[in-house]
């Protein structure tokens, strides 16, 4: 039997972000060299907008907060425990807003049937949590059976994707609810280095809510493949400190993904039992991220297109940004067509899926 990715709704918060902290970041630099490639690196980035629960201070207050709440003061940024109940207030909300958009694509009878809650995100941590706020605000089952997915990074959705793939494979009657959530600006850093700073431009706040059963509607999840890039267990790190996750995203990346990213794709393509691939739902981790997959599987700009759009749109949304790119592909009138979604994590850890078009 086959099992399908119904559908998506994402969900950002209400704040545009990035222009704000391209003014703010050069404070935190060393040098006038520094200042000058951060605002190189910004203007390659592809990025245009990222979203944050918190709302920007008005420049003119920078001197004693960063956000218009003063949550982030120079000098006295938040502990790890501020954030995570910061986490704790804000996450409900942007999950709501992710379900708001489920509904209008779905339609009110969303959860009807609703058997099983998956719950992705390794930006913050809170019991009782977001499967409570699904039953007591959503109205869901308290039946529900529900499994939290925590702390693996970017490829996450194709993790949940998985974990209710095999669900329903267990029982075709079930349908999942697979919920990624991500408050990446929480952990933002004060008096950070350069390459800390390149790195906080890329990241954003975002939700998703996916339905996954056995109901022929959507994308068929045709095979997943996981695997672990050798030597790169330093390349991408994601730490908890004491004040906020600590994470370290190295420039050795896109090279170890250029050179190992060819061998783990011909496994994909024997899944995919010779049909042409024509969708390429790639995780948009950063713009070097996307050249390098676009150089080792030889692509053409177009194949990325999708992926490249969501980065400008949103920036990197951790395990969130994937369904963001998937959902793009669903809006397209179906033809029947074969993708392969792709994400990278900590480790380098890499999650990927073959899928399909089901046929209308």
């Amino acid at each position: 039997m086959a099992v399908y990715l119904n559908e998506i709704g994402t969900g950002v918060p209400a704040y545009d972000v990035h222009e704000s902290y391209l003014r703010i970041a050069p404070r935190f630099l060393n040098s006038e060299a520094e200042s000058k490639t951060f605002a190189k690196m910004a203007r390659r980035s592809g990025i245009s907008h990222r979203y944050s629960s918190l709302e920007p201070a008005d420049p003119t207050t920078w001197g004693n907060r960063y956000d218009a709440e003063g949550f982030f003061r120079p000098g006295a940024f938040p502990t790890t425990g501020q954030r995570m109940q910061r986490y704790s207030q804000d996450a409900p909300q942007l999950v709501d807003r992710a379900i708001e958009n489920l509904a209008r694509r779905q339609g009110p009878d969303w959860k009807r049937g609703i058997t099983h809650l998956v719950i992705c995100s390794c930006t913050g941590f809170a019991a009782p949590g977001l499967d409570h706020h699904m039953i007591t605000h959503h109205q869901l089952s308290p039946t529900v059976e529900r499994t939290m997915i925590g702390f693996m990074g970017c490829n996450a959705a194709m993790n949940g994707y998985k974990t209710a793939h095999h669900i329903v494979l267990a029982d075709p009657k079930a349908r999942v609810l697979v919920l990624n959530v991500e408050l990446c600006g929480l952990h933002f850093q004060e008096s950070a280095p350069l390459t800390t700073a390149l790195m906080f431009m890329l990241f954003a706040d975002g939700a998703s809510a996916a339905l996954i059963s056995a109901d022929p509607k959507g994308f068929a999840l045709d095979a997943f493949r996981s695997d672990m890039i050798p030597d790169s267990r330093d390349h991408i790190t994601w730490d908890i400190g004491d004040n906020g996750f600590d994470m370290w995203l190295s420039g050795r990346v896109p090279r170890a993904i250029t050179k190992n990213l060819p061998g783990h794709f011909k496994v994909l393509q024997e899944a995919a039992q010779g049909r042409a691939i024509d969708l390429w739902a790639i995780h948009p981790g950063g713009r070097t991220i996307l050249d390098a997959v676009e150089v080792s599987l030889g692509l053409e700009p177009a194949d990325l297109a999708t992926s490249r759009g969501v980065l400008n749109d949103f920036g990197n949304m951790s395990s969130a940004t994937l369904p963001f790119v998937l959902q793009r592909m669903l809006s397209a009138p179906p033809q029947g067509r074969t993708g392969v979604s792709i994400g990278f994590g900590p480790g380098i850890s890499v999650e990927s899926m073959v899928f399909r078009e089901a046929q209308p």
